[in-house]
């Protein structure tokens, strides 16, 4: 069947009407008023998610936009796709699994901007009129409604690259990293929704590999594409299979596997490309097991001057002697506070070469343990005045850290 396949949806969405409008487009390359076209067509897929069980979203609408217009509201040269209502959740599209979304015909062009809008929580859900944006938390029953600012009105901005030609045919996938989206706010016991979302085209790529599945549900494994953009997914809880999906062609990503309580593992030079398909790492006969690691912490607030950038974005990563940087976590300050807190392994990083047809021989990196680059991000934010480099202190410590950025 071929990777295009396997890869393809869960279920399929009806847009029959829609559908024979832009079949009619594609045909004659065309709108009838001359105007050249093609179609852009859309479908999600998702990174994994930390500590839950669900993370639901109904996307209703659409937008697309050939600038980066900052407005969203106005109307002006956008084009907008509706959907049908239905709940997406997306912890059923890990390793690759697609939601198909539709198809929208457009001018021919390149396309800067997309935007995303949720329809809103009803204000006495049931079960026949369920929240639309929600999680459950691992362990848990109950749907904890998820906060979405800005979402029904302008939506959520996405950074979007991709062009139309002429009766051709934009295949385009929102690669939805529900991790790295949700916020918990404080001890409030709000979550908010700031998603994260990669617009990438669908390729028939992808790097595949086995970790032990003793360790499987605590693990996430990732790499960064060329575009520096975060990739990653979960391994199967039962057998420890993990697909990084959708990838452009590049001859040496980094597979990085790490987890709580957890040596990180790293695979370097592993090469992607359309002739290869697949690249397989090993098999469930040699799966990748992480040694274990004594953890510390660190924790603080990021700000500019006297304002807490509660927008903010934390990661801690290391590089190894070879050159390659891993990240080994992530996530989102408080929505309020804007204070963060990450555990982090102390043991050095393992790490092996990708060889064809051998298998991976980690070897402990040269790299001074415990040692991390912790760095802020926040929109409109550029620079760190802080040092990024940190030494944790010893196991179950917490080093404070405070972090301040500058325009």
């Amino acid at each position: 069947m071929g990777m295009q396949h396997q890869f393809r949806t869960l279920q399929a969405w009806a847009w029959s009407s829609l559908a024979l409008a832009t079949a009619g487009l594609v045909a004659c390359g065309g709108s009838g008023d001359g105007t050249p076209t093609g179609t852009l067509n859309l479908a999600m897929t998702d990174a994994p998610a930390c500590g839950y069980d669900h993370v639901y979203v109904t996307v209703n609408k659409i937008r697309v936009h050939q600038s980066t217009a900052a407005d969203g509201t106005e109307l002006l040269g956008w084009r907008e796709l509706s959907i049908p209502t239905q709940r997406i959740d997306l912890l059923s599209l890990t390793n690759g699994v697609l939601q198909e979304l539709g198809s929208l015909p457009l001018p021919v062009g390149n396309y800067q901007q997309l935007r995303l809008l949720l329809a809103e929580n009803p204000a006495n859900p049931t079960t026949a009129n369920p929240l639309a944006n929600a999680l459950v938390l691992s362990g848990s029953n109950s749907e904890i409604p998820l906060t979405t600012p800005s979402a029904q009105q302008s939506g959520f901005k996405l950074q979007a690259r991709f062009d139309v030609q002429s009766g051709q045919v934009a295949d385009m996938v929102l690669d939805f990293d529900a991790c790295r989206s949700i916020v918990k706010a404080g001890a409030s016991g709000r979550y908010n929704l700031k998603p994260v979302v990669a617009v990438i085209p669908r390729l028939t790529t992808a790097i595949e590999g086995f970790v032990d599945p003793a360790v499987a549900s605590g693990v996430v494994v990732s790499t960064r594409d060329p575009d520096n953009n975060v990739r990653a997914t979960v391994p199967n809880p039962v057998t420890g299979k993990f697909t990084l999906a959708y990838l452009p062609e590049n001859t040496s990503y980094t597979v990085v596997v790490a987890g709580q309580n957890l040596s990180t593992a790293a695979i370097t030079n592993v090469p992607v490309s359309l002739a290869m398909g697949v690249t397989r790492l090993n098999t469930a006969q040699t799966p990748i097991v992480p040694s274990v690691s004594a953890m510390a912490s660190v924790a603080g607030v990021v700000s500019f001057s006297s304002a807490l950038l509660t927008d903010a974005r934390v990661s801690a990563s290391q590089t190894l002697s070879t050159g390659q940087s891993v990240q080994v976590a992530s996530m989102g300050v408080d929505p309020v506070t804007a204070e963060y807190s990450l555990a982090l392994p102390l043991a050095a990083a393992v790490k092996a070469p990708y060889v064809s047809g051998s298998p991976l021989v980690f070897t402990t990196d040269s790299m001074v343990a415990g040692r991390y680059n912790l760095t802020g991000t926040a929109t409109g934010y550029t620079t760190q005045s802080t040092n990024p480099v940190l030494d944790l202190g010893v196991a179950g410590s917490t080093t404070v850290k405070a972090l301040v950025l500058a325009p």
